[in-house]
């Protein structure tokens, strides 16, 4: 048995069990990847995959258990490279991030800015996408952290620690009868067509359940995965906008007004999330304080033991 032979299983599992598409992740023939599989099976003496004539269509109960493991190990020699490299070069490397668009837009900006003051040498890069797609790269290793508000609690191999709190609040053009009509009620907010996040998004579930709770059917005209898509509508005139508070920007927003609604819906709370079993580099607990001061690495560790 030898890494490269777990890296093929692993590799044949995140390709839907198709071996050619592991041969071309990893570059290298099919024919070598289906021999390492038989020459492990062989050792082991069970039969990893269920196969209909040459094509693997299934892998077997034991072969999920074995697939398990494996991915521990490639995990453990990962942690292993990171630990050479931590004493080696402190202070160089990279870091993914992957986070939503409202996080990435108006939350990351002075973080990211005073990691790069502080750690030049790390190459950062930075991933869009919903709270679900977000959580698969890092649970597949193409993210090493991942930044949502939705979602992140409920992946059990992800170590997941709130952030912040933040509210909706309203947004409207310049003119708007609701600039007029205080106090802001939900019953008022329904009487417009509403243009807000799509469903997986920003705390649209704590709308969704305000108006639920007050019995009012809102007017949800449009949805979208963007709070900036989101303003740009709401100046078109075609309805008012609900969005995270932390997305209107006074000075680069002059053309829209916003309505505190702190009252209406419950705060959600922004989430940072990496795999289990992972090794974080140093500078990995700086960008995580630098996000959320009160997550210290004595308060990451702790999570990580299982302690908090």
């Amino acid at each position: 048995m030898n890494l490269q032979q777990l890296r093929y299983l692993n590799e044949i599992v995140r390709q839907g069990l198709n071996v050619s598409g592991a041969a071309d992740a990893l570059y290298t023939s099919q024919p070598g990847i289906s021999k390492q599989i038989k020459l492990l099976e062989d050792e082991l003496g069970v039969q990893i995959f269920v196969r209909n004539g040459k094509r693997i269509v299934a892998i077997t109960e034991p072969g999920k258990g074995i697939l398990a493991i494996a991915q521990r190990m490639l995990q453990d020699a990962q942690n292993l490279k990171q630990v050479a490299e931590e004493f080696q070069a402190q202070d160089t490397g990279h870091l993914i991030l992957a986070a939503t668009h409202t996080q990435a837009r108006y939350a990351l900006p002075p973080v990211v800015k005073q990691f790069r003051a502080r750690y030049p040498k790390v190459q950062l890069g930075l991933h869009q996408g919903s709270p679900t797609q977000i959580a698969e790269q890092v649970l597949k290793g193409e993210a090493d952290i991942a930044i949502a508000t939705e979602s992140l609690m409920h992946y059990p191999d992800l170590i997941t620690l709130p952030c912040y709190e933040w509210h909706h609040c309203v947004i409207t053009p310049p003119d708007h009868p609701l600039l007029s009509d205080a106090p802001l009620t939900l019953a008022k907010i329904a009487q417009y067509p509403i243009i807000t996040y799509d469903f997986a998004f920003s705390g649209r579930g704590k709308i969704n359940a305000a108006f639920d709770e007050a019995g009012i059917t809102p007017n949800i005209a449009l949805t979208a995965m963007d709070a900036d898509v989101i303003k740009t509508y709401v100046d078109l005139g075609l309805g008012i906008g609900i969005l995270a508070s932390i997305a209107f920007v006074p000075e680069r927003d002059q053309h829209l007004r916003m309505l505190l609604a702190d009252h209406l819906f419950q705060p959600s709370t922004t989430r940072i999330a990496f795999r289990k079993n992972e090794y974080l580099r140093g500078y990995t607990y700086d960008f995580i304080r630098l996000f959320a001061p009160k997550l210290t690495r004595e308060v990451v560790d702790r999570a990580i033991k299982g302690e908090a």
